[in-house]
């Protein structure tokens, strides 16, 4: 089981998560977000602090966002396991669900 960041992380991009993890284990795509899965620790340390509530466990992930599981499981097939995000920095792509959305406004924008 993993976390999943969902919908409102796209655009928005707070990173408040990334600070919080204890792992290194969220990475960052050019609109959103990804938790990798096989890094995360499932400590629930980013869900609390994301100011826009786009972290869910995976069970917990609302059946109108489900898409978003496999984006950030399929987000890291050719990226593999880099053992942190720190070593990969901000990556210029996203995965097909979140490049093919609109822009997003972000809160108070």
């Amino acid at each position: 089981m993993t976390y999943v960041v969902a919908l409102p992380c796209v655009d928005v991009k707070d990173r408040a998560c990334v600070d919080e993890c204890p792992v290194d284990c969220i990475y960052e795509g050019e609109r959103s977000l990804y938790i990798h899965p096989d890094e995360c620790v499932d400590c629930g340390a980013c869900e609390p602090v994301c100011p826009v509530e786009a972290i869910y466990y995976e069970d917990d992930l609302p059946e109108a966002w489900a898409d978003y599981y496999r984006a950030n499981v399929d987000f890291f097939v050719e990226l593999g396991s880099p053992g942190g995000a720190a070593k990969t920095g901000v990556l210029t792509f996203d995965h097909p669900v979140i490049a093919g959305l609109s822009r997003q406004v972000a809160p108070g924008a």
